[in-house]
């Protein structure tokens, strides 16, 4: 196998780095996805090839998935049961997404590999992205402010399902059972993606959301105990066909460790729905920016007709200027919810504050 080519880093690659981890950081304590799907397109546009921008991600990701995990449990959110079973099956997916990795850069090199996560994230946005994206949405124009959403369909066919000896409650589902032969491929699933693109959380967070009833912020929470258990098996498995670059997971990982911290406090300001609304709107924002490098790609590996140099340039600056306006868009969302959050719990006090001293 050819070398790996590993990115040089100089003060200004370093700085955006920890910057790119810090505002992934948010995202992940906010939505609970890990922050990949930002972090890992933000790392390709800087030249890291796809697979080891999905390695590093990977051995980044568990041990802040364990700091953000420990900070949601602490306001209830998590159900560690749920995310170490879901945690357990996922482990069989990433090894499969990391031998489909490694065998697609023996053929086609670094630029099959980029091919190959970038149509992946760009099916899987668009479908998840756009699911999350709606449901937001025409909860937020159609449901009463304090109303309880009813459980979906799909969640309500999955309780149904009763297999013998398979059964199994979990506090998150309101100790409703559920058969770990549906929960297996949701696991499944949610590893193989992480293995393949270094994401599975937007598939993990709507799957237990729309098909096991789990509330959006239980989801969210739960989901990062799945990427840590993901993130260590995955770490190791790279690790050993020399794929991770620690410098690139230690320096995202610094800056992720700080943001995280105010992604998961800002949490317990917001409703449900506005976490969905964030999530969505990320998803579908990212899936243009890998959408433009697809064509760049194609002409490279001869799929398509050579590029002419202004359209490469073209294709590579939407490229990396849509992936800004996610990462700004997505911090700047959460930033301001926390701060009316913490303006609104400010002024209930203050209103609180006279009554009790009359």
């Amino acid at each position: 196998m050819d070398a790996i080519p590993f990115l040089p880093l100089d003060p200004l690659s370093i700085l955006l780095l920890f910057v790119v981890g810090f505002i992934g950081g948010m995202v992940s304590g906010f939505i609970g996805s890990g922050g990949a799907f930002v972090l890992t397109p933000a790392m390709m546009s800087l030249g890291v090839p796809g697979v080891v921008a999905v390695a590093s991600n990977m051995a980044h990701k568990f041990p802040k998935a364990l700091v953000g995990a420990m900070k949601r449990a602490r306001y209830g959110h998590v159900d560690v049961k749920l995310g170490i079973v879901l945690g357990i099956f996922a482990e069989g997916g990433v090894f499969a997404g990391k031998e489909i990795m490694t065998r697609l850069r023996a053929v086609y090199g670094d630029t099959g590999t980029d091919l190959y996560v970038s149509a992946i994230f760009v099916v899987v946005l668009a479908v998840v992205g756009g699911l999350v994206l709606r449901d937001a949405l025409l909860n937020r124009s159609s449901r009463p402010a304090g109303t309880r959403q009813a459980l979906p369909a799909a969640a309500r066919w999955v309780r149904s399902v009763r297999i013998p000896g398979t059964m199994m409650r979990f506090k998150s589902m309101n100790n409703a059972e559920v058969s770990l032969l549906l929960v297996a491929p949701l696991g499944f699933a949610t590893g193989l993606l992480a293995a393949s693109i270094a994401v599975g959380g937007f598939v993990g967070v709507p799957a237990m959301i729309y098909l096991l009833g789990v509330p959006a912020i239980m989801a969210t929470a739960t989901e990062l105990v799945v990427a840590f258990v993901m993130g260590l098996g995955g770490s190791l498995f790279y690790a050993w066909e020399g794929f991770v670059d620690i410098r690139l997971a230690m320096i995202i990982l610094a800056g992720s460790l700080f943001g995280i911290q105010i992604g998961a406090i800002a949490t317990t300001y917001v409703r449900e729905q506005l976490v969905k609304l964030v999530m969505g709107m990320i998803m579908v924002v990212v899936l243009f920016s890998r959408l433009f490098k697809m064509p760049v790609y194609l002409a490279d590996l001869g799929a398509v007709p050579a590029l002419s140099p202004s359209l490469h340039g073209a294709l590579d600056a939407l490229s990396v200027a849509t992936l800004a306006l996610a990462l700004l868009a997505g911090a700047g969302a959460i930033l301001i919810a926390l701060a009316r959050g913490i303006a609104a719990h400010r002024r209930r006090h203050g209103m609180l504050e006279p009554a009790a001293v009359d």
